[in-house]
């Protein structure tokens, strides 16, 4: 033992080489690869699904079909394989979460600052709650509470809280942050650097088109929840399901609607190709 090194500090660098040979382990595993692919390819389904939804939400088709994961997934489930469907998403979005999280723990060279580690704990948690959700429904046990109720419900949360309004406003400047990131990630095809290889013209202009339009709904969020903040009122905060709706109501909305639908086609026509293509090995 050396005499510079206490024994409990030599134990905890022995713990934390064990943690990340483990989280490589499973980080590196074939199936989990495999499975986290599938993660990227039912992610892009999902944006299809929701791209459908805000169509018939564009042009009054759309009943109470809710534009976001809930809705999705909820739409899913009643189709004659929906239960089918509903596990792969369980599979592929909970295998794409843990790999994020291990990724983390022990990340690639290329990836290994504290940004990016945040980055893929954040998707990881993205992608687990997305699973938790998928599996609910195929357990039959989901909610059918939208986007905008859980986002009004953590508002009304933060709110109640010493400086709660300035909690409010930084969550809306971190959505709104987000999308402006999803923006340049697409206009100026970062979304490369995810990838092994070259996946063909078509997935770049896919990506080019897709990334902004998720940006911009994001944004859109984003901007909402500063509103609450600065109005101290609950009920302009919105999630992805009550922004869309609200765009209906502008000028010329069902266009516009029309628009982010095509950016979130564009946006899971990428996902599908990421699917094949994605530096997960």
């Amino acid at each position: 033992m050396s005499a510079s090194q206490p024994a409990g500090a030599e134990e905890d660098d022995s713990l934390a080489e064990e943690v990340t040979e483990a989280a490589d382990t499973v980080n590196s595993h074939p199936v989990v690869v495999t499975l986290a692919r599938l993660g990227h390819a039912v992610n892009g389904a999902l944006h299809v699904i929701i791209a459908v939804i805000v169509l018939r939400i564009a042009w009054g088709s759309a009943g109470d079909e809710q534009a976001d994961q809930s809705g999705a997934l909820a739409t899913m489930a009643g189709q004659p394989v929906g239960l089918a469907l509903l596990w792969l998403f369980v599979a592929g979005c909970g295998c794409l979460g843990l790999w994020y999280l291990t990724e983390a723990v022990a990340p690639a060279p290329q990836w290994s600052s504290r940004l990016d580690r945040a980055k893929w704990v954040t998707k990881g948690v993205a992608y687990l709650a997305i699973a938790w959700l998928a599996l609910r429904f195929a357990l039959g046990a989901a909610s059918s509470t939208s986007s905008e109720q859980r986002t009004q419900g953590v508002t009304r949360t933060l709110m109640s809280q010493p400086a709660g309004q300035w909690l409010v406003a930084a969550g809306g400047v971190v959505v709104l942050a987000v999308g402006a990131y999803y923006v340049r990630k697409g206009v100026l095809a970062r979304f490369l650097g995810d990838l092994e290889e070259h996946p063909g013209a078509w997935a770049v202009a896919a990506g080019r088109i897709g990334y902004p339009a998720k940006g911009a709904v994001l944004g859109l969020v984003g901007v909402f929840v500063i509103l609450a903040a600065w109005q101290q009122t609950v009920e302009e905060a919105v999630g992805l399901d009550g922004a869309l709706k609200q765009l209906k109501g502008q000028p010329y909305g069902p266009y516009l609607l029309t628009a982010v639908a095509v950016g979130l086609v564009c946006f899971g026509v990428y996902c599908l190709a990421r699917a094949r293509f994605a530096a997960l090995d």
